[in-house]
């Protein structure tokens, strides 16, 4: 008996087609990469050169403008933006869900806190080299329960920096301070490799003052109702300090080391300041630096006039202004604390302002009993999204539409 030869020519084209199919469905996936996550866009280059040699990727979205192209819009936008952008990452399958870490330095190194207050599911952890949280914090936006799940990590070299750090542990931000001089790439690195992101962590606790920031990991408050208060829920909100600014319509770089103030100015500017000016003097005291300025600031306590003496180039120009205080609005926040007891297959859910919610419950739960502020559903028996209401206290459970 002669063999038959399966050559190439000898097989149907369809049997090639599904041998081929085959072949490429047997090959492994590409593994996810872990990624670093950046508000800032322009420092994407620094970022990929530090991750490259790992392999990581780096995920930067462009700061959106105002139609038609105009100036750059708020920090919740950019946020909104950045957190679409790693969905979307996530959804491709080009990065690790479970190892996504939020990054920025210096003037940018703020902005890691207030992020991880507005959105802070989606994150590892994060890291803020240089720079200082408390502009994330005069924002009154920054809670400390949204870092229970998502550390930070602060790696700075400031005089006061670890004292301020320090008070901040005290005040319930899960944050650790490492000295710039003494860390380096690969520690930076170790530390955030060290972190992950469960997609269904036993315990969770969130707080907002935004509906556009409410998703809490596989809760989400939907509708809030500030009648609706809980007072085993305190806030967790750090308090901004009541900073005050000079009335000249500019900003100034808080890592710059002085002399005075290097001014930032936004666009169509029209006051008495020009690009390059340094504010050195405030009421005929010199001003060290940007630290030492704001510092200053913080101990004002009424508005009235003042002068400041400008430098440009070799010129020292007399400026009238006045010190102004900040008027903030008050604002009720909503809460939710929620935790999962394998041993007691039970859902605790307590929240504050919140009259209706979307619950995930993964496979792994149940069945079980779901309690939300003390009232019972019991018998959960299929996995999946619930949309959830108390209504004449009863709790109502639907598939979320």
């Amino acid at each position: 008996m002669t063999s038959k030869s399966w050559s190439r020519r000898s097989v149907p084209a369809c049997v090639i087609s599904l041998l081929f199919r085959a072949g490429l469905a047997a090959q492994p996936a590409p593994p996810k990469t872990p990624a670093i996550a950046l508000l800032d866009a322009a420092d994407r280059a620094q970022w990929q050169t530090w991750s490259k040699p790992l392999g990581w990727q780096v995920i930067a979205a462009e700061t959106p403008t105002e139609p038609p192209a105009g100036p750059p819009v708020g920090i919740d936008a950019r946020v909104q933006a950045l957190g679409a952008a790693v969905e979307a990452a996530i959804k491709n399958g080009a990065v690790d869900p479970a190892r996504i870490y939020l990054a920025g330095r210096a003037d940018a190194a703020s902005a890691v806190f207030y992020a991880i207050s507005r959105i802070p599911d989606l994150w590892a952890a994060g890291v803020a080299l240089g720079g200082d949280p408390q502009a994330a914090i005069d924002s009154e936006r920054v809670f400390t329960a949204n870092f229970s799940n998502t550390p930070v990590l602060w790696i700075s070299n400031g005089p006061n920096d670890e004292a301020a750090a320090k008070k901040l542990r005290s005040d319930g931000l899960n944050l650790e301070w490492r000295s710039a001089g003494a860390t380096t790439d690969a520690a930076l690195f170790g530390w955030l490799i060290g972190h992950t992101r469960e997609e269904f962590p036993l315990s969770i606790d969130c707080e907002t003052v935004s509906p556009a920031f409410a998703r809490c990991y596989w809760i989400q408050m939907t509708k809030f109702d500030a009648a609706d208060r809980n007072d085993v829920l305190p806030s967790t909100r750090l308090s901004g300090r009541s900073r005050a600014a000079l009335g000249l319509n500019c900003g100034f770089k808080i890592d710059d080391p002085g002399p005075g103030l290097l001014v930032m100015l936004p666009d169509k500017y029209s006051g008495p300041l020009k690009a390059g000016d340094r504010i050195v003097a405030l009421d005929g005291r010199p001003i060290e630096n940007a630290r030492q300025f704001a510092e200053t600031m913080t101990k004002m306590t009424e508005e009235r006039p003042a002068v400041v003496l400008v430098e440009r180039g070799k010129e020292r120009i007399r400026v009238d202004t006045r010190i102004l205080l900040p008027v903030r609005a008050s604002s009720i926040s909503a809460r939710v604390q929620a935790k999962y007891s394998p041993a007691e297959k039970e859902i605790l859910i307590v929240s504050r302002m919140a009259t209706e919610m979307r619950v995930t419950i993964p496979p792994a739960w149940v069945p079980g009993d779901l309690n939300w502020n003390g009232v019972s559903l019991e018998d959960v028996k299929a996995p999946g999204c619930y949309l959830l209401t108390i209504q004449k206290e009863l709790l109502h459970a639907v598939p979320c539409p």
